[in-house]
Formats: structure tokens, C-alpha cells, sequence
């Protein structure tokens, strides 16, 4: 793997601290407070900037860049706003990701170009109420009826749920339980049957739209089917490698972001007289945070690298998933002791980034799932 950050690179991750800085961070508390998910921050200056289509190649509209520069892309936005980080990184990887592996030439001519553009927002739903980590459990069906599908059911936790233009959704089309008796379909906003259901009140993210997306005998054509019926959970479980890559990334993001306040705070907050970065109980506490961030970085670009090779790296991408999601809980967590009654404030930002990393061990696969991912991987080497 290679250690030293390209020019371009340096240039990429630069141009989206600058756009962030001007167009997000003045608004972050005011999108927190109200719920708001900021869609004109994505069709105005995401889209056409390029960052809803980082991995898209140019061909279809693209940025066609590789998983370090969308690695950066997703940290850069995280430092500032883990919400929209999500938000970003589900676009890219879950939806547009889906696209990407899966869908045949004509269908990504048709859908790829609105997406990497920001003309249309995208969503992707496994999730149900029933099932998280069980995802072969699924009760949402789909029966064909002629050329089309008619899909039926509910699922949830789903990232643009109410905003989104397009969703990608895994449905059974076969026997409960069956690994080859689900398939995945695009569904534009404005089908028939597509409905948006009760949007979430969460604890943090909580300007990244999260709601039920809602099935009620939704006619899809059969041209809307990515690969072959069948195969959508296989293919869910290998967007879900990539994805574990984003929140790795979303969790470095606002690690960082949480250590960077620390740093300053600790060096401008006196007691006793001098700052209390000189006192050691807040500089170990800064070591370590240092220390944790490198390791989980370091573990995400090993992930990165394969996937940029198309090597296999499904224990890589759990692994950073895991430890990076962890690390942004213990970063935020010390950055909130660091600034005492402060942190404990909306005036500083270390409270939103305690909030927010919370839903990195949870999302896209529990902490729990991934060591279960890492143990499998482990034993059968």
C-alpha cells in the first residue's frame, strides 16, 4: 500500500474541506436542531462538484476516481458534519454502489448519470422492521405478474427514505430463508405504490433523512431487476463490504473532527494558570486519541487498497468498519471530558460528535456482526 498522499490527492481532499467549510459548517447546529435534511447542499454544490459520484467512472457522468479519494471525501465531510458524511456515503456506495456492480450497460447509461450528477438522490433498502442483522428473514415480497413485478412491504432505516429519486431495494422473490430467493430492483420516485413512511427521530445524524420506504403493490418492470433474479442478497453482502469502507471512512471523519476541537480547546482553556494541554491526565488522553485515530486511518486504507485492486477484503473492510466505528465513540467520548461542562453544551461541537458516532457501530452491520464476519474469516484461514 502506498503511504504517501498524491498531490491530486492532497488537491481532491483540499477542494472539498474548501466546500464544506463555506457551505456546510455555518448551517450544521441549525440542520441538527430542526431535522433538516439539506438536499440543495447535494443538487446544488455536491452534485456538480462531484462528490455524488466520486467512484463513478467518467463514461457514465462520474468523477472516476478510486477508494482513497472517497475515502477522503466522506472524512473530509464527517470533520464537519457526520449527518451529511452519511448522508454522502450512502449515495455513493449503497445506492450508486449497487448500480455500479450490478446493473447491465443500458441501465447504467439510464440511472448512473442522474446520480453522479446530484440530479437525482439515491437510497438503498435491505433493512425491514423484523430484520437487521437477519436480513435472509425478509418479508417484503415481490410476485411477477407478466413482464412486471408487484412489490409488497416495508422497510426501514433508510437513509433519503422521503427524499430519495431512486431506490434500490432487495426483496424476497423466493423461499423464506434461501440465500438465492431475493433480488434487487430499482424503483424510481414516482412508481406507483412507492410510498415514503414515518421518517425517524433520532438520538444523532439526525440531518441525514432517515424513513420507511413503503411497497403497496408496486408495479416495477422486469427491467428494473439488477443481475438476475435471485441474486440480491449475494449482492447486498458484497455492496456491504464497500460499505463498510464508507463508515470506517464516516467514523475516521468525525474522530477527527473530534480531535481537532480537543487540540484547539486544549491549548486556549486555562486553569491554574496555564492551558490544560499542559496538564499530562488531557495529553495522554490527546496520545491516545492520536494513536487510535492512526490505527483505524491505517486499517481503512489497507481496505481501500484491495478494494481499489479488486482484491477480496470482506475481514479488511469489517475490520476497519469495527475499529474505526469504535475508535469515533472513545474519540468523542474523551473530546466531551476534554471540554468538561462545555462539552456537555450545543455551543461546542464535541456534544454533536458524541451523538453522531454512536450510529457507527450500528449501522450497515452491528460491531457484534463484524467481529462475527472477522471470526468466520479468522477460523477458516
Amino acid at each position: 500500500m502506498e503511504f504517501v498522499v498524491s498531490e491530486s490527492r492532497s488537491m481532491i481532499a483540499q477542494a472539498v474541506r474548501d466546500l464544506c467549510e463555506r457551505e456546510l459548517r455555518p448551517h450544521v447546529m441549525d440542520w441538527d436542531e430542526s431535522q433538516r435534511f439539506p438536499i440543495e447542499l447535494f443538487k446544488d454544490h455536491f452534485g456538480p462538484s462531484g462528490m455524488l459520484g466520486v467512484l463513478v467512472p467518467e463514461e457514465f457522468g462520474g468523477a472516476g476516481l478510486g477508494y482513497f479519494e472517497y475515502v477522503d471525501t466522506i472524512v473530509e465531510v464527517a470533520r464537519i458534519c457526520g449527518s451529511v458524511g452519511l448522508s454522502v456515503a450512502a449515495h455513493n456506495s449503497l445506492c450508486t454502489g449497487h448500480i455500479l456492480q450490478f446493473a447491465n450497460e443500458d441501465q447504467k447509461r439510464k440511472w448512473l448519470p442522474e446520480l453522479a450528477s446530484g440530479r437525482w438522490l439515491g437510497a438503498w433498502a435491505l433493512t425491514e422492521p423484523n430484520t437487521g442483522s437477519d436480513a435472509m428473514r425478509m418479508k417484503c415480497t415481490a410476485r411477477k405478474e407478466g413482464s412486471d413485478w408487484i412489490l409488497n412491504g416495508t422497510k426501514c432505516w433508510i437513509t433519503h427514505g422521503v427524499s430519495g429519486d431512486l431506490v434500490v431495494a432487495i426483496v424476497r422473490t423466493g423461499e423464506l430463508l434461501d440465500s438465492r430467493g431475493m433480488t434487487a430492483f430499482v424503483i424510481e420516485r414516482g412508481t406507483k405504490g412507492l410510498k415514503a413512511g414515518k421518517k425517524e427521530n433520532k438520538l444523532g445524524m439526525r440531518a441525514s433523512e432517515t424513513a420507511e420506504v413503503i411497497f403497496d403493490e408496486c408495479r416495477v418492470p422486469e427491467g428494473n431487476i439488477l443481475g438476475q433474479v435471485g441474486e440480491g442478497f449475494q449482492q447486498a453482502m458484497k455492496v456491504l463490504d464497500g460499505g463498510r469502507i464508507s463508515i470506517a471512512a464516516l467514523s475516521l471523519g468525525i474522530a477527527k473532527g473530534a480531535y481537532d476541537a480537543s487540540v484547539k480547546y486544549a491549548k486556549e482553556r486555562e486553569q491554574f494558570g496555564e492551558p490544560i494541554a499542559n496538564f499530562q491526565a488531557i495529553a495522554f488522553k490527546l496520545a491516545d486519541m492520536a494513536t487510535r485515530i492512526e490505527a483505524a486511518e491505517l486499517l481503512t486504507m489497507q481496505a481501500a487498497d484491495l478494494k481499489n485492486r479488486g482484491r477480496k477484503m470482506t475481514k479488511e473492510s469489517a475490520m476497519a468498519k469495527y475499529y474505526a466505528s469504535e475508535v469515533a465513540v472513545s474519540a468523542s467520548n474523551d473530546a466531551v471530558q476534554i471540554f468538561g461542562g462545555y462539552g456537555y453544551t450545543k455551543d461546542f461541537p464535541v456534544e454533536k460528535f458524541y451523538r453522531d458516532s454512536k450510529l457507527c457501530t450500528i449501522g450497515e452491520g452491528t460491531s457484534e456482526i463484524q467481529k462475527l464476519v472477522i471470526s468466520r474469516n479468522v477460523l477458516k484461514a
